[in-house]
């Protein structure tokens, strides 16, 4: 299985095969790798008088220099320290310290370094936490970092694969066949109280769902199927919501027989019905109600405006209108 970092194996097949003539591109391919991967072994780890790159030596020079921590390069030069402290103090982002480092000393590449090493270097490796005395030395004022992971690294929210709502059938798209809901919750203040809403999207009819043990995915994911089962067979088509977690359970709840459908991200008007149906019971469940249950509204009788006594016209001798 092919790891992160180069095997023997894979420094012969270069060696070889840079023997025999192919190009950069070629080893890659055969390798499964990246060209700049092939580049960066031939470059770091040939032979530094002949040039010639011997696999078997190339794999122990690369095997010593991987042992963590080192030092950094940041604390192993003086000058370079200072160089970034004072910039620092300036209020410039590592980005700019870097962008000057390499305009002003041009001429000395052991004073360019990367963004990330300074970040590196103040931020405590241990807890992921700025110290003290260099919290205010960044623009931003952030004292704990918020890691940045590439997508293919990332926790899928969902468990089960999400089918999109480009997959749903054209029934549920122009409203013909009653049966196809959408779904979301409303959250109360300070995320204490959940309920939520279920909109048909033939007749616009309303199912309000309680939620008061919390909006977790098992949680959401039992309620909705208690809910949904009390419903009528050929009013069980098809269920839409959004991509929020408390639905990382619907592999589960599409086993009852009702598809889930996923709307994609920030499109909203892809449940155009639940959205405004949820504006509406705003104004029924306020935030400020902990347990969001109905709040009688008082209702006010709007005032008629004032009628003004017709004016006489003496041209023609009847009332006409006052004018508007």
């Amino acid at each position: 299985m092919r790891g992160r970092y180069l095997n023997e194996d894979e420094r012969i097949v270069i060696a070889d095969r840079r023997r025999a003539g192919a190009t950069l591109q070629q080893i890659a391919a055969e390798l499964g790798r990246h060209r700049s991967t092939i580049s960066r072994e031939l470059r770091n780890n040939a032979h530094p008088v002949s040039g010639d790159y011997r696999p078997h030596a190339a794999h122990a020079q690369a095997q010593a220099r991987r042992p963590r921590p080192k030092t950094g390069k940041i604390p192993a030069n003086p000058g370079l320290r200072q160089v970034i402290q004072d910039g620092l103090h300036l209020r410039w982002s590592p980005e700019q310290i870097v962008r000057r480092l390499r305009r002003d000393f041009s001429d000395q590449p052991e004073l360019h370094v990367a963004h990330e090493t300074i970040y590196q270097a103040l931020y405590v490796q241990g807890r992921g936490e700025l110290r003290r005395e260099l919290a205010a030395a960044l623009r931003t004022g952030r004292a704990m970092r918020r890691p940045h992971r590439q997508a293919q690294q990332r926790t899928p929210r969902m468990a089960t694969p999400m089918v999109m709502i480009s997959e749903r059938p054209a029934e549920a798209d122009d409203r013909a066949v009653p049966g196809h809901w959408e779904g979301d919750l409303i959250i109360g203040k300070d995320k204490k109280s959940t309920i939520g809403t279920l909109v048909e999207r033939a007749t616009r009819y309303v199912l309000l769902v309680h939620l008061p043990n919390g909006r977790s995915a098992d949680v959401v994911r039992d309620t909705l199927i208690d809910t949904m089962s009390s419903l009528p067979e050929h009013l069980r088509r098809s269920l839409t919501w959004d991509q929020g977690g408390e639905m990382a359970g619907h592999g589960a709840f599409t086993a009852t027989g009702i598809p889930v459908y996923f709307c994609d991200p920030h499109s909203p008007w892809q449940r155009g019905s639940n959205e405004n149906t949820n504006s509406l019971l705003r104004q029924y469940f306020p935030k400020g109600n902990r347990h969001l249950r109905p709040q009688p509204r008082t209702l006010r009788r709007r005032r008629r405006p004032a009628q003004r006594p017709p004016t006489q016209n003496a041209r023609l001798g009847h009332p006409s209108r006052a004018p508007r």
